[in-house]
């Protein structure tokens, strides 16, 4: 398993301690874990990602780089970006841990994801670190715009409808269907009492954004 990871990397491990280091949990209560690395890696995903998009968008200010880079680099899409590997099935971690769907939780998949990346920085530098994070970032959200993906479109929403109507965009759940584990969200999205547009996704965050997406494109056209 853990050398299917390394593969999907695209990085080998000289120092496997520091590799088993960056996918311990603190739960496993062992003389180590990896929140020392994932303190260094969080910094290390931060500048890579920054400097990316620095380089990739030169007509955008400093404060949508920012709200750019959070959304690329909050909990959600680095939990993605660890699924994108299966580093959600070589982490260590307590039974109690297991027991709780710790595997499946996004902010113990984004840490370890991190601390990986802190360990790999330790290993071998900023350059190659940067090339094993992009590589994974430029897979994982090569289908569709990149801008579009990381930008935050409630917030922009948010922005147009307090300047236009004076108010901020309620957004109501109107349906929920399927298994627990492949549930379906329906949430539509409100300005003033009136309804603009419904997004659908895989969780509510999800289709908040999709509705904020399709509202945002209908007053700009306005």
């Amino acid at each position: 398993m853990l050398e299917k990871l390394q593969k999907k990397l695209n990085y080998q491990f000289k120092n496997q301690d520091l590799f088993l280091c960056a996918l311990t949990h603190k739960s496993c209560k062992k003389q180590y874990n990896n929140e020392r690395l994932e303190f260094l890696g969080d910094a290390v995903v931060d500048l890579v990602v920054g400097e990316d998009l620095f380089l990739h968008f030169p007509h955008l200010q400093e404060g949508k780089l920012s709200k750019m880079r959070a959304n690329l680099v909050n909990e959600e899409s680095l939990a993605k970006l660890a699924m994108s590997i299966g580093l959600e099935q070589c982490i260590y971690l307590s039974s109690a841990e297991e027991a709780n769907k710790g595997r499946k939780k996004p902010s113990i998949l984004a840490d370890a994801f991190e601390a990986l990346m802190g360990a790999i920085f330790l290993e071998s530098g900023l350059e190659v670190v940067k090339e094993v994070l992009l590589d994974l970032v430029h897979e994982v959200y090569s289908s569709v715009d990149f801008e579009t993906i990381v930008t935050d479109y409630k917030t922009s929403l948010q922005e147009i409808t307090q300047a236009r109507f004076g108010v901020i965009p309620d957004y109501v759940l109107i349906s929920e269907s399927g298994p627990d584990h492949q549930k379906s969200f329906e949430i539509a999205v409100l300005i003033a009492g009136k309804e603009y547009a419904r997004g659908v996704g895989g969780s509510k965050k999800q289709a908040q954004q999709e509705g904020a997406k399709i509202t945002y494109e209908l007053l700009g056209k306005q």
